[in-house]
């Protein structure tokens, strides 16, 4: 175990961590899309972009764009499991709410020594996901796989799951919150009304589940394990 000085910095790990959530999400990784992910001009996302690749972190991929190498791959789940453990305990301890944590644990992620997270992970009883349904990597870097599908994509008359919120905007984690349309909740698709509309869901037990119409970019941002 080591205490966290020999980790990179924390530019470095807040890129390979951006990239790797969008390739989660299957989106395409430029320094376009990185940019306006994290905040900075394309320019600076091009020059540490050039960085990350000079450290074997990532290369450029012809017509998909830039990928994590292994190295980068491996280090990027090491940061996730180090944010997602910190907003787990937040929640779990200190009484935080699943909207006030993904800031915390920004700043958090890059200091907490190895052990500490060792701790945390041991008083929750090693989780393997976080308050918002994203998996936490293991020790060794593996990771839980759920199949899902994003309620965007699921056919009228579905009945599932909730089991992953992608969105970590505050204001939309408190909406959610406010109608009880959280993890673990039954969620049965209604219809899809026309021209990119609504999607009408009812949420929770049958026969008092309450019906909700969600606009799109919350339907991107739920993730549903069918039954």
């Amino acid at each position: 175990m080591v205490d966290g000085s020999n980790r990179r910095s924390a530019s470095i790990e807040d890129y390979v961590r951006a990239i790797y959530g969008l390739e989660e999400r299957g989106e395409a990784v430029t320094n376009t899309s990185l940019a306006s992910r994290l905040e900075v001009s394309p320019s600076s996302a091009s020059g540490m972009v050039t960085k990350l690749a000079q450290q074997g972190l990532v290369e450029h991929v012809p017509y998909r764009g830039i990928e994590l190498t292994s190295d980068g791959r491996g280090l990027a789940r090491s940061v996730l499991r180090r944010h997602r453990l910190i907003e787990s305990y937040l929640v779990s301890e200190l009484g935080y709410t699943w909207d006030e944590v993904h800031a915390e644990a920004d700043r958090l992620e890059h200091v907490v020594s190895d052990l500490l997270v060792a701790r945390i992970a041991a008083k929750l009883g090693d989780p393997v996901r976080d308050p918002h349904g994203d998996p936490i990597p293991a020790v060794d870097g593996s990771i839980e796989e759920v199949s899902t599908r994003l309620l965007e994509d699921l056919p009228t008359g579905t009945v599932g799951e909730i089991v992953r919120v992608w969105d970590t905007d505050p204001e939309l984690l408190r909406y959610l919150a406010d109608r009880a349309i959280g993890l673990g909740e039954r969620i049965e698709v209604v219809e899809h009304q026309p021209f990119g509309g609504s999607v009408v869901v009812r949420v929770g037990p049958a026969p008092a589940a309450a019906t909700h119409a969600l606009g799109r970019e919350i339907a991107r941002a739920l993730s549903v394990a069918t039954r």
